[in-house]
């Protein structure tokens, strides 16, 4: 029976990547079997899926096959999906077979938060995956046809998005951008189309000065954007949504970004978690299991204001970093390092040309953030897949 140690990694998203690529650099020939389990053969951005959402950029600047990102000599990557996870047996069940394992990382990203909002399930569309990106962009170009083919029925041209965290404002600018091409191609009155932005919080884009989201709110109402802010979405129907308010807005087209929680085989399998994201110790583990890692959307981190770190991107990268060497001191019974996150600025886009960003004590508007918005990216790519990668995927213009 083979003494080398078997790790397994739950999901090839930002975090789960970043700890294959690096463990791949880090432990010596035979010194681990090292599994990367995901249920597409390729990485996406999510980050970026706005764009194709919408319509304004291809699917194919979102995604990246995995095999171009890890060593298979060194990484094995199995194509499936994780069905169950069992912490006492060590083993992990796929939908077409049994992974045991020495140490487990989850990193499995998130789901849809509806907060019980009757409908929502069933009837709002999200942006989570290149297949419901997919779906989003040729829902709203059926709907544009539609309109001119059934007597100009104005719920055809009516579309709601619940939320306006990043996602949310994202997703309509770039929708406030696609608009006009839309309009042009099914002939339809630019005028007639209404893009809503409802919010149950007070104002949109926590964590961005007021300034900055003055701005923001300034460049997208310009773009034809109705803002609701204080006001919560009670239930979604086939046909719209009932606000809290009493208010219904007929729209065949609802697009849900208001809140993500952990995967549900975290709960499954009985961890103690919140909204699906469990409370890890300082080193990313989980509690009682120091041979289980969790982190990306699955992990509850708390930063020094005591208050929860946001579920992004760049923390999930850098938690997979330090998963990595984690697990490879645990293999060479060294100390583990205590995660500690390093904000290297946030961006928000707002459409073309526009954006809004904060770069430690400074911060961008206008073209100069957008800017920004590419650089991040870019730098993503070139992390993960080098200059090759950005010559590839990377928007220079």
């Amino acid at each position: 029976m083979s003494s080398i140690p078997k790790i397994v990694i739950l999901g090839a998203g930002y975090g789960g990547i970043l700890t294959a690529q690096r463990l791949q650099k880090a432990l010596n020939y035979n010194e681990a079997d090292v599994t990367l389990v995901n249920r597409h053969e390729y990485h996406y951005f999510t980050t970026h899926l706005h764009m194709p959402a919408a319509g304004t950029d291809s699917i194919e600047h979102t995604r990246v096959s995995i095999s171009k990102l890890i060593d298979e000599f060194k990484i094995d990557l199995v194509k499936s999906s994780v069905q169950e996870i069992r912490t006492q047996q060590k083993k992990v069940i796929l939908e077409d077979g049994t992974l045991s394992y020495d140490y487990l990382v989850i990193a499995l990203g998130g789901e849809p938060e509806t907060f019980g909002i009757p409908g929502l399930d069933k009837y709002a569309l999200t942006i989570r995956s290149i297949n419901s990106v997919r779906l989003i962009r040729e829902h709203i170009e059926y709907q544009f046809a539609k309109y001119k083919n059934e007597n100009n029925a104005q719920e055809h041209i009516n579309f709601v998005v619940g939320g306006a965290g990043f996602s949310g404002i994202e997703f309509v600018a770039e929708l406030a951008d696609r608009i006009p091409a839309l309009c042009k191609e099914y002939d339809v009155d630019p005028s007639m189309v209404n893009i809503y932005n409802v919010e149950a919080a007070p104002t949109a884009l926590p964590g961005f000065a007021p300034e900055l989201v003055e701005h923001a709110m300034t460049v997208l109402t310009k773009k034809g954007v109705t803002f609701k802010f204080g006001v919560a979405i009670k239930e979604c129907l086939p046909g719209g949504v009932i606000l809290a308010t009493g208010e219904e807005i007929k729209a065949s087209t609802i697009v849900w970004t208001g809140g993500i929680r952990g995967n549900r085989l975290i709960e499954a399998a009985g961890f103690e978690a919140m909204r699906g994201r469990v409370k890890v110790d300082e080193y990313l583990r989980a509690p009682g299991h120091e041979n289980i890692f969790i982190i990306g959307d699955g992990s509850l981190m708390i930063n020094p204001e005591g208050r929860p770190y946001p579920p992004t991107a760049q923390i999930a990268m850098q938690q997979g970093e330090c998963c990595a060497h984690n697990l490879v001191a645990a293999i060479r019974s060294q100390q583990p390092k205590k995660f500690a996150f390093s904000n290297k600025g946030t961006v928000a886009s707002l459409g073309k040309g526009q954006g809004i960003a904060v770069v430690g004590d400074k911060t961008y508007k206008g073209w100069t953030a957008a800017q920004l918005k590419k650089v991040v990216d870019m730098r993503y790519l070139l992390i993960i897949g080098g200059i090759p990668l950005v010559l590839k995927k990377g928007r220079f213009l």
